[in-house]
């Protein structure tokens, strides 16, 4: 190969909920594209982030955390998660430092010692654990399987990220630049939009409304009078109990759910926004495949 020899290749990023996929993912694109919570399977979709510099280019696909499904949105999260194993060039196993192996990582290292690819042990929040107890994280896992390289980060603080972004590049072949150097992820706008307003759900709810929410961005146009892109949303739950507490006392809980998410919206669009968002209470819809497909979750997208 010649110094001028251009790598590509998608990257997965798999692991249990909560050890911060997607949050390197955030750090590694510079921005958010992918939303955060500490509360377990907060992506949904795979989010495909696009990493490109003048020799490479490298298309991480972010997973719904893999977990036991209780309801069939858990289980197309995990046939989502699954699927990327036969799309990508390598695989990028992350665990958190700060808990021990659990079945969860165990079920998933049987899977990845059937993938044909090469398979990272990325060992994430270090900065929550004493250095001396990394060689023994290290070695638990290594026992387990024979992975290609094992990496530690900090995602959060972006410790050895750069040294992490160097070795996925290594294991990649020459190939094309699949993506604009500009583009940043194949999510059209207004998934993005419906994804930065379900965050701010989770955020200022906590634990009042687990993951019985789906947020629809119905229209994006510019307002001819203000110069501001006017978005309606839909935020569907399931219970009249939960639209009580989205709505909030005289519509308190909402407009900050609106304002903060407006912040993030406008920061991605580069644009003033104007949000009108609305509550629609829609029975289990979280095991009905027609409403599945109706909120972006189809499956022929993953399958």
């Amino acid at each position: 190969m010649t110094e001028n020899t251009f790598k590509s290749g998608f990257v997965a990023i798999l692991g249990r909920p909560n050890v911060g996929k997607s949050t390197f993912l955030n750090h590694v694109m510079g921005q958010k594209i992918a939303i955060m919570s500490d509360k377990p399977q907060t992506t949904r979709n795979k989010i495909q982030g696009i990493y490109t510099t003048d020799t490479e280019q490298i298309v991480f696909i972010d997973t719904p955390g893999i977990h036991k499904p209780h309801n069939a949105l858990g289980d197309f999260m995990v046939q989502s998660a699954y699927s990327t194993l036969r799309e990508c060039d390598v695989v990028l196993f992350m665990v958190a430092a700060d808990e021990p192996r659990s079945t969860g990582e165990d079920m998933i290292i049987e899977r990845l010692k059937k993938a044909e690819v090469p398979v990272l042990l990325v060992v994430n929040k270090i900065d929550k654990v004493h250095p001396d107890r990394l060689f023994e994280i290290v070695s638990d896992y290594t026992s387990q399987m024979d992975f290609a390289e094992v990496v530690p980060i900090s995602a959060l603080q972006g410790n050895n990220t750069s040294a992490l972004i160097d070795t996925l590049s290594s294991k990649l072949d020459e190939g094309p630049q699949y993506f604009p150097a500009d583009q940043i992820t194949d999510h059209p706008e207004r998934f993005l939009v419906s994804e930065m307003i379900r965050e701010k759900i989770l955020l200022l709810t906590r634990e009042e409304i687990p993951h019985s929410i789906a947020v629809t961005t119905d229209s994006m146009k510019r307002d001819e009078e203000t110069g501001k892109i006017h978005i309606m949303a839909t935020i569907i739950v399931e219970r009249k109990s939960q639209k009580g507490i989205i709505l909030g006392k005289g519509g308190g809980m909402i407009k900050k759910i609106g304002q903060l998410a407006r912040r993030d919206i406008e920061l991605m669009l580069g644009d003033k926004v104007y949000l009108e968002t609305w509550v629609k209470i829609k029975n289990d819809w979280r095991d009905r495949k027609m409403d599945l497909s109706d909120f972006g979750y189809r499956k022929e997208d993953y399958m």
